[in-house]
């Protein structure tokens, strides 16, 4: 019987094994890696002036002084209804109301401009934690793709260790590591796909499990062709150089491998040791941010975000056990871009609310699916969608309190170390075009209709400025 199950189910749990999650319109990627950004659409590339520029683009970090710490999460609601030829109905969710464990993002900066040490004084540190791949998803257990998938999860994490370098005030790169991995505080802290043997009396649940650490890297530069003037202040006698009034940036993320290795089990039991390849994609991205408006009262940006998706290197995916089965699966996913536009407006000094500063912000996103109508699957039911982002931003800084009873800091600056605390927030409604799909090469049960009903996501960040 051990040597009969693997060659039922291997056939239809590879099929899906590496792409499991729910970010539809990014194939297996999340985008929103900081609620600034999101508020905008993500349009940040080329503003990328708080700590999740870790992110957005690391060469930012020449914009972020002192010591910062910046960290949130998104709270991401929807479900996906498939209608067959036939009527047949089925509809799928996040695992649960809102998917959980949520996405999250960690980013700690160290600016050393206020060092005595001459040479590192352009120098900045990072370290940030964030899910930029995967989420969940879950079919019914007696729907019509329970043969192909009734659940899976992807809870990758990014360790980005980051430094950035400011050679010129009108030039700065940054350079870091992605460190891919898994962790048991994230959801099972491995890659899972679930689904019903056809054949086996009773349809057992099977399982294909798998975890990997690889490391990427990333590369950046930011061109700040305009400025204010500099100002009267000064910064290690140096005055401090004027708020940018343009900026440019450009960002590679490089893509690597997660070579999965984990178990097949039927019905919780271990029936043989299990190999997969999962790619992660190389990332280009590119910004421009202007500033109509930018005084000591007011500030307005707008941005423009394109990026480049390499989805074209997931061909296929093969499946290996240690029994000796192998199985294969074309994928022959397409390249695929986002572009973003956002706008930031800023109140930094309001008589009404001394010692804040109040941002509003709005924008758009437009991205492409990934995945052919040939090779789809409903692991990742891949559609077009438009996504549209508001947002607030609140800065207490020295002098006041926030929510009434927390100091942001003393307002004597020698008498303490915190200057101020940052909370923002945002919310994004996506759009999802349906899709019909015909012709399937996985499986016949698969055609029919797909739509993903509207997508919710709430985040929030939290800063501290040091």
């Amino acid at each position: 019987m051990k040597r009969i199950l693997p060659n039922i189910s291997l056939l239809t749990c590879t099929l899906v094994f590496a792409t499991h999650d729910v970010t539809h319109g990014e194939g297996y990627r999340i985008p929103y890696q900081g609620t600034a950004a999101a508020a905008q659409g993500e349009a940040f590339a080329a503003q990328a002036d708080d700590p999740s520029a870790l992110y957005y683009n690391p060469a930012g970090l020449t914009q972020v002084r002192g010591v910062q710490v910046y960290f949130g999460a998104n709270f991401i609601t929807g479900r996906t209804e498939f209608t067959s030829p036939t009527g047949t109905k089925a509809e799928s969710d996040l695992g649960g109301t809102v998917a959980f464990p949520p996405p999250t993002h960690f980013y700690l900066t160290w600016n050393l401009g206020e060092t005595d040490i001459p040479v590192l004084q352009p120098l900045t540190l990072g370290i940030g934690v964030n899910s930029p791949f995967g989420l969940k998803i879950r079919w019914p257990n007696d729907g019509p793709f329970s043969t192909t998938v009734t659940e899976a999860a992807l809870p990758l994490l990014d360790i980005k260790p980051t430094l950035a370098y400011r050679f010129t005030s009108y030039f700065s790169i940054g350079l870091g590591l992605d460190i891919y991995t898994f962790s048991d505080l994230i959801g099972e802290g491995q890659t899972e796909l679930k689904s019903k043997s056809p054949v086996i009396p009773g349809m057992p649940t099977t399982e294909l499990n798998g975890t990997d650490t690889s490391v990427g890297f990333n590369a950046s530069i930011l061109i700040t062709p305009w400025r204010n003037p500099n100002s009267s202040s000064y910064q290690n006698g140096k005055k401090e150089l004027g708020k940018p009034r343009l900026n440019l940036g450009v960002v590679y993320r490089s893509g690597t491998d997660l070579d999965l290795d984990g178990e097949f089990l039927v019905n919780g039991e271990k029936v043989a040791d299990a190999k997969a390849t999962l790619p992660i994609p190389w990332v280009l991205s590119t910004g421009i941010a202007y500033w109509p408006v930018r005084d000591q009262k007011h500030e307005w940006k707008l941005e423009f975000d394109f990026e480049w998706i390499n989805w074209s290197t997931f061909t296929n995916l093969d499946v290996n056990l240690s029994n000796g089965i192998r199985a294969d699966s074309p994928r022959d996913w397409h390249d695929t871009y986002t572009f973003s536009v956002g706008s930031e407006y800023k109140w930094l000094d309001l008589n009404t609310l001394p010692n804040w500063e109040i941002a509003l912000r709005g924008g758009y996103q437009r991205s492409q699916a990934a995945n052919s109508a040939r090779t789809f699957d409903p692991t990742v039911p891949d559609a077009n969608w438009n996504k549209f982002s508001t947002g607030l931003g609140l800065r207490c800084k020295r002098g006041s309190h926030f929510l009434g009873f927390i100091s942001c800091g003393d307002p004597n600056p020698d008498s303490g170390y915190l200057e101020a605390i940052v909370l923002d927030l945002a919310f994004q409604w996506a759009l999802w075009e349906s899709r019909t799909i015909d012709g399937n090469e996985i499986s016949p049960t698969i055609n029919g209709k797909y739509k993903t009903k509207d997508w919710y996501i709430g985040s929030f960040s939290i800063g501290l400025i040091f």
